[in-house]
């Protein structure tokens, strides 16, 4: 029998502003610990070096937090002009610097090219300093070991590059894209088309789809931590901050079931819904339709909502 996780049932989503130089579990961690809750996960990491939106969820809310890592991002990112790291961000050693006349030619009609060329659905190989499994470990993991191993390329979409500045030796960018898209890689790639190498020095992610809500940051959430009582089990103030279970999936449609369905939702059965749709695989958001609380995602097929994630409220 497995040891029961201490803390409070909390349930609800946190929008952090996460900080540099700390990851993203780290971060999660912390705010886990100012709530003192049982249960709780992100929406997808954030390395170290990188600030910005880091949806946090707790309890209830874990259940659909994987639907966010299938949305849209925009990133605002700072690449380092002239160089290529191990790391492709400012984190790792420098591993080829190009010589001054490669900077020297540099034009905006050549920066205007290399993003136009990387605008679009494409392959992209992960940084071996990547958080996927290999064989059960993280890619990082053998990084540090010196060990290369082999890594699948998947299919991306770059929505958008737009520009920004440039000054000197530092090209400012703000990115949208799909799911999956490495940031460090694409700017490495940018770097070597450009003929004179770059890595992220300073990375922000600003926009994730169907996320809303406001943001965060740990120094705000510690100081409404310290108005609370943990010993008389008082956490009333920082509840207050937490966000709907659904303010990371807004994205997806929603649709309201009357009290009857919604026993027969929450009971694990197809409920009917007033809903003049084809069948497909899009999940739908599901509320009650008394309350307007949210209850959980569902798929629409043949005439019902099949339930494919039911909240414990």
């Amino acid at each position: 029998m497995g040891r029961r996780k201490s803390g409070r049932n909390v349930s609800g989503v946190i929008l952090l502003d996460k900080p540099r130089d700390i990851t993203s579990n780290a971060a999660l961690q912390q705010v886990r610990r100012f709530f003192n809750a049982n249960k709780a996960g992100h929406t997808g990491a954030l390395d170290p070096l990188a600030t910005g939106l880091l949806p946090l969820c707790f309890g209830e809310a874990t259940k659909v937090s994987h639907f966010a890592l299938e949305a849209d991002k925009t990133y605002r990112v700072v690449a380092q002009l002239g160089a290529r790291t191990t790391t492709s961000d400012a984190e790792g050693d420098i591993a080829w610097e190009c010589e001054s006349a490669a900077l020297a030619t540099l034009s905006q009609t050549r920066i205007n090219q290399a993003i136009d060329h990387f605008i679009g659905s494409q392959e992209q190989s992960p940084s071996m300093y990547s958080a996927l499994k290999y064989e059960g470990r993280p890619l990082y993991w053998y990084a540090r070991q010196g060990i290369e191993v082999p890594r699948k390329t998947r299919q991306i979409t770059i929505h958008a590059i737009n520009f920004i500045d440039w000054s000197e030796q530092q090209l400012t960018l703000e990115v949208t894209c799909s799911k999956g898209t490495y940031i460090r890689t694409l700017i490495d790639d940018m770097g070597q088309y450009l003929g004179c190498g770059a890595y992220v020095q300073e990375l922000h992610r600003s926009w994730i789809e169907g996320v809303e809500g406001p943001l965060l940051s740990l120094s705000e959430l510690a100081e409404v931590a310290d108005q609370c009582n943990p010993e008389a089990g008082d956490y009333a103030a920082l509840d207050a901050l937490l966000q709907p279970n659904d303010c990371v999936i807004r994205q997806i449609q929603a649709v309201s079931i009357d009290a009857e369905n919604v026993a027969r939702f929450q009971s694990g059965n197809p409920a009917r819904a007033a809903l003049d749709a084809a069948d497909s695989a899009e999940p739908w958001r599901v509320f009650r339709s008394d309350s307007g609380e949210f209850i959980g995602i569902g798929i629409w097929q043949n005439g019902v909502l099949a339930p494919k994630r039911v909240l414990n409220l």
